[in-house]
This record gives structure tokens, sequence and C-alpha cells, in this order.
């Protein structure tokens, strides 16, 4: 006996530390938390990640352009038959070795600017691709935001479905009682009997919604479904203040990360035009070097490193070189980059369009959802007093179940539309953030 009662408090102790383990691990997560993941765990962010990389080595490459090119050659072969000797210059018959050892260095003095040109507009190309980065954070936060909301959304409606299933039965319960009896009317029985099926139906589609809910915002995640822990709620706020549709558009382009990367774009399109344009200026660099030979045969008798060192021959010249005619090569290529900047401050007015279209649905949808809300709730007090009322003359008698069910569905489907519309209105308001620079997550 003594030995039954330790190992069940054993048992007690581990089942104890087991739910305190796995409660530990399997924490709520709040939106922030989420936000975090996604940020840390997408594999699309990170991809785009790869860019600002690439980005930062063409700058560099660009200012190390500036750089003279300094090259080493060392060449070495056998010869047979009749050749020259390349420390005589004469011919010899006989089979030798010869080599010969270079070091060259050529400096761009002048490229027409292009090489100041790339800089700035490799530079460009950097502050851009941070900005566009910063705004795939920002659109991965609103899809984490929208998702996050539908799964709460979903998850509520799912509680709602099941509190109106468990009304529903219970009346069916009592009906099942009085049709024993016969104490009421069968077609009442029926009708209850039939809307306790519709509603499980309802039920089964809501736990759909909530999965389908759930796999969207675990693949934000990067996790399996399985493995989404439970979310905490959102409060809803009592009140939202937002600014007129024209100030939130002002508003989001000074805030927005998006117009100021397409702002560095224009840049780097107008810098390219200047870089296309150095072709039509002549070049000028500058040359040096200094080559050494060696030959088997060396009439001296010097070995390797003494030919190296008596035979050295040095060297420095500038190269102009004048562009005179390319088969309009240049002329294209200025032509495609002013095409190319074009399109660039075509992109910006359609984004342009696109938010102020944006921010003035935010506004507006904000302010109806307000008055959607309100006008839901003053609803839901109306229907739920009738129903009240129906569900005491229908208890007594006095009623039948066309008049309790549509009492019942009124207060069910305000009920659940009061409760998307909340969820909308708290959408938005995050929306209303965001193009206000005002998301803090």
């Amino acid at each position: 006996m003594k030995n039954f009662l330790k190992a069940s408090l054993l048992i007690l102790v581990c089942c104890s530390s087991l739910s305190t383990v796995l409660g530990q691990t399997s924490q709520p997560l709040s939106l922030a938390d989420c936000v975090s993941l996604a940020i840390k765990n997408n594999p699309n962010l990170q991809r785009s990640e790869l860019e600002l990389s690439r980005n930062e080595v063409n700058y560099k490459q660009a200012q190390y352009n500036r750089l003279p090119v300094v090259s080493g050659n060392v060449g070495h072969g056998y010869n047979e038959g009749r050749s020259i000797n390349t420390t005589t210059n004469q011919f010899v018959d006989n089979n030798y070795y010869s080599g010969n050892q270079s070091l060259s260095l050529n400096a761009p003095l002048f490229r027409g600017f292009e090489i100041l040109h790339d800089i700035r507009r490799k530079a460009s190309a950097r502050e851009a691709g941070k900005l566009e980065f910063e705004s795939a954070i920002n659109e991965l936060k609103l899809d984490v935001i929208e998702a996050y909301i539908l799964v709460l959304t979903s998850r509520d409606m799912l509680q709602q479905a099941e509190g109106q299933l468990a009304v529903t039965q219970e009346n069916l319960h009592r009906a099942t009682v009085m049709q024993d009896e016969g104490a009421i009317n069968p077609g009442d029985y029926h009708d209850l009997k039939g809307q306790a099926y519709a509603e499980q139906n309802t039920l089964e589609n809501t736990k759909r919604d909530l999965y389908n809910s759930e796999a969207r915002l675990a693949a934000l995640l990067y996790l399996p479904i399985a493995e989404l822990p439970a979310l905490e709620p959102i409060a809803m706020p009592s009140s939202v203040s937002s600014l007129s549709g024209a100030a939130l558009y002002e508003e989001a382009l000074q805030a927005l990360p998006n117009f100021k990367a397409l702002d560095w774009r224009i840049r780097e399109a107008e810098q390219t035009i200047k870089v296309a344009k150095s072709a039509y200026y002549p070049s000028l660099s500058l040359d040096a070097g200094i080559r050494s030979i060696y030959s088997s045969v060396d009439v001296l008798g010097y070995n390797y490193w003494q030919q190296l060192v008596n035979y050295p021959s040095k060297g420095i010249s500038l190269s102009l070189s004048v562009p005179i005619f390319s088969r309009m090569a240049a002329r294209s290529q200025v032509k495609l980059a002013k095409l190319n900047l074009d399109e660039a401050k075509w992109n910006r007015k359609i984004q342009e369009n696109t938010v102020r279209e944006e921010t003035a649905k935010t506004v507006f949808s904000l302010l109806t959802l307000k008055k959607n809300v309100q006008n839901l709730q003053e609803q839901e007090l109306s229907y739920q007093e009738a129903f009240r009322i129906a569900q005491v003359h229908f208890d007594a008698g006095n009623s039948n179940s066309v008049l309790f069910l549509t009492a019942k569905n009124k207060l069910d489907n305000t009920r659940n539309e009061l409760l998307i519309r909340q969820y909308q209105w708290l959408l938005q308001k995050y929306f209303n953030d965001y193009y206000a620079g005002l998301l803090e997550l």
C-alpha cells in the first residue's frame, strides 16, 4: 500500500512538472511576437536581404575602379632549331630555354567622369535598396497583422457559433421531451431539429475558416501549422483618431520608405545618363611597366637571377583614346538611360496614385466601420430583448418555432456581423497607423 502511494505521488509530481514545462513552451504569442518571428524566419525577406549585400559590393567596386590595375606575367618556353636568342637578338641553331617576366601598371586618369558618376549611381542604388528592404518589412508586417486578425476573428466566430448552437440544442432537448409527451406541435419540433443541423454545419464551416486563417499565419511565420501557438487577444480601441484622406496621403508620402526609395531610383537613373554620356569624351590613361628576359644560351653565362637583374626593360607612357565613331552605340545607350529615367518617374507617379486611393479608402472605411459598429451594438440590444420575449412566449406555448427562430437568427446574425465589423475596424486602424508612420511593431 505504501509503495502504491509513493508511486502515485511520483506520477503526480511528474505530471505536474510536465504540465509546467508544456505551459512554458506554449506561451501565447502577441501580435508583436508574430511580427518579430516573421521578420526573423520568413525566407522571402531573407532572400531580399541578399540584394543589400550585392548593392554594397557594387558600391565598393565602383570606388575601387579609381585604383590602378597592376599585373605580373611570367612566361617560359623551349626552342628547337633556328631561332632568335632573346638576350642578343641573334640567330642561334641550339636548342635552348627562354623566358620573360614583366610587371605592368595601368592607371585611368580621365574617362569622361565615368568613374565618378558610376560611384554616385551605385551609392543611389545602395540607398534605394535599403529603403526597399525596409518597405518589404513593412509589407510583411501588414500581412502578419491581417492574418493575425483573421485568426482572432475566426476564433471568436467559432466560440460564438458554439454558443449559438448550445442555445438551439437546449431548446431542442426541451422540445424532444415535449414531443415524446405529445405536448408540442410536431412542426415546431422538426423546425428546431433542422435549425440545430444547420448551425452544426455553420460550426464546421467556421472551424474550416479558422484552420485556413491559422495556416496563412503559420506560413508567414514559416512554421508548421501544428506548431503555431495560441494567440493573445487584441483589445478593441474605444476610438481611433484619423486625418482626412488628403492629410493622410501627405503623411504617407513623407513616412513610407518606398517613396524615398523611388526618389533614390530616380537619382540612380540620372547618374546612369551621365555614365552613358561619358562615352562621348576622350579617355586618358597612364601605363608603366618593367620587363626582363632569360635565355639558357646567354653569351655572358649569366644564370637566371643574374639575367633578371642585368636585362631589365622599363617604360612609361600616356594613352589618349578619342571616340570618333562607334556605330551610334554611345548615343543609343544615352537614349536608353533617358527612357529608364522616365520609367522611374512614372513608377513614382503610379505609386503616388495607388497610395492616394488606399489612404482615401482607409479613412472612409474607418468612419463607415465606426458607424457600423455603433449601429450594430444598438441593434444587438434591441434584438436581444426581442429574442428574450420570443423565448418566453415559445416556452409558454403562446408562439411557434417560426417566430422564435426568426428572433434567434436576427440576434445571431447581428452578433456575427458586429464581431466581423469590429475586427475590420481594428484592421483599418492598423492600416491608418501604417500610412501615418505610426505603426510600432
